[in-house]
């Protein structure tokens, strides 16, 4: 499509009819599915103009039918459709690629914009990504209008702001910031908006695209933003005082800023009661450990440090090694990496067959190596264990990070047992600790310390605690309840 310049908009806005025709067309010379009809309306010489893969042939039908091709002297398109008049060349383009219809009478400068585009092609239903026993069940879609919808059906507030731009030269994809203008902070909005618009690219293919280029460190194996495909998760976060940016053609919303500790948490936790959510959470923060440590740990033992283990359990280690042929850190890594490729599998393939691949692959896998002698029994045990703690995380983008560190410390592990263990993950720390998502520090609100934010990490205690919204995010207003148990205070007078 040729650049829209100041002369064409200028030639446009004071050409005549035909030559108004003949410039829209040359824009679309390219688009095979870029139609214009001629009509006669009241005895005056219109053109409609249309992507026919963009609208909705229903309303198209019922629009000419019922408008334009009445009795004589009765037609008229005003009154059919909602209708926006413009001179404006790019709004007219823009509208067209939209779903919209431009009318052209031969009578008027203006063109008039009919909207008849196709409604969302997916249905809203729960995102299987994100799976919760009790909440809402809906999610995004890839239409950015039934988001916002889906959004403000959420959260009915009068400040929720939501601020439109367009990114990509080619695909001039929508995107939108929204948050609440009373509560977000209005630097972060500032500067989320200031790397927004910095994007200068011909096309943006997918919300990791806008990930890598507005987070701070690029460099990073840890997440720091979130991307979510539920509604609810995405309220709680801007009611906090998160911005979300939203992009059309995608149903994934992402979250800004956010810590470490956000990523561990999950809608479920809102909707148990506090003691069973503190320790479904507790429980995470195990797997983490887990997923990370234990295939390392097992080799540092074998290699090196026999006596911590008691002596039965070291006597059991002893032999199911004996006779096999590969040193504990190649059998580990032979059984890391079969896991990763039947989980790979597993996605790729078709459900049925994905799920069958997975349970029977791994069974017949595991059995078969023992049996060969190739592999030792305890670390299949380890590896099963260590593959269930790594999908225990809400978060896939966390549970892959999580995946990836344990071979690098499995390296370090097989060559100088605890003390590489300790040394890797001394460096996980300091990264963890250098890290900002929008110039929050990422290990908040440990480091710094918050003692009043730690209510919501480790632990999740009882919502009439959270009077006050967190600190790090640093919000307009700080209190977000005044009383959740006033009941019990008139009780008690």
């Amino acid at each position: 499509m040729p650049n829209l310049n100041e002369q064409t908009r200028l030639h446009f806005l004071s050409g005549s009819f035909e030559e108004k025709i003949r410039i829209v067309q040359n824009i679309f010379q390219q688009s095979g599915d870029f139609e214009y009809r001629e009509l006669m309306v009241n005895e005056t010489k219109c053109v409609m103009f249309f992507i026919k893969t963009r609208i909705d042939e229903g309303k198209l039908n019922d629009f000419i039918m019922g408008n334009l091709l009445g009795p004589p002297g009765k037609q008229d398109y005003t009154k059919s459709l909602s209708s926006l008049e413009t001179g404006d060349l790019t709004l007219i383009i823009d509208s067209i690629i939209a779903g919209s219809i431009a009318f052209l009478d031969e009578n008027s400068s203006q063109v008039k914009l009919f909207s008849v585009g196709q409604p969302p092609l997916r249905s809203i239903s729960e995102p299987s990504s994100e799976n919760v026993i009790a909440g809402a069940h809906d999610g995004f879609v890839e239409s950015l209008d039934t988001n916002i919808y889906l959004l403000r059906s959420h959260l009915n507030d009068r400040q929720l702001a939501v601020k439109y731009h367009k990114v990509g030269t080619k695909s001039e994809t929508n995107i939108a910031i929204v948050y609440i203008s009373d509560i977000a902070n209005k630097e972060n909005v500032d500067e989320v908006t200031r790397r927004i618009n910095s994007i200068k690219v011909d096309t943006i293919i997918s919300p990791g695209s806008i990930i890598e280029a507005i987070e701070d460190n690029s460099f990073s194996i840890f997440p720091q933003l979130i991307d979510t495909e539920r509604p609810d998760k995405v309220r709680s976060s801007i009611l906090e005082g998160r911005i979300v940016v939203l992009m059309d053609g995608s149903p994934m919303a992402i979250l800004l800023p956010v810590t470490f500790f956000s990523f561990f948490q999950s809608p479920d936790d809102y909707n148990n009661r506090w003691i069973p959510a503190t320790f479904i959470r507790m429980l995470r923060y195990l797997a983490c450990v887990i997923a990370v440590i234990l295939p390392s740990f097992y080799i540092a033992v074998i290699g090196f440090h026999y006596e911590v283990v008691p002596d039965e359990l070291a006597t059991t280690m002893k032999n199911s090694i004996i006779g096999i042929p590969f040193p504990p850190l190649i059998e580990a890594m032979l059984m890391e990496v079969t896991i990763e490729l039947i989980r790979e599998a597993g996605i790729r393939l078709p459900k049925p067959i994905g799920q069958t691949i997975g349970i029977v692959g791994g069974l017949v896998i595991g059995d078969a190596v023992v049996q060969a002698g190739l592999i030792s029994n305890v670390l299949v045990i380890v590896v099963a264990v260590t593959a269930v703690a790594s999908f225990v995380l809400p978060s896939f983008e966390m549970t892959s990070t999580i995946r990836m560190l344990r071979f690098p410390l499995m390296f370090m592990a097989s060559m100088f047992g605890f003390i590489g263990i300790s040394f890797g993950l001394s460096i996980i720390l300091m990264n963890l600790c250098r890290l900002e998502s929008l110039g929050v520090p990422y290990l908040s609100p440990l480091a710094p310390f918050n003692w009043q934010d730690l209510k919501d990490t480790v632990v999740r205690l009882p919502m009439w605690m959270y009077k006050l919204r967190p600190v790090y995010l640093n919000p307009q207003k700080k209190k977000q309840i005044e009383e959740l148990r006033g009941w019990k205070n008139k009780d008690e007078k």
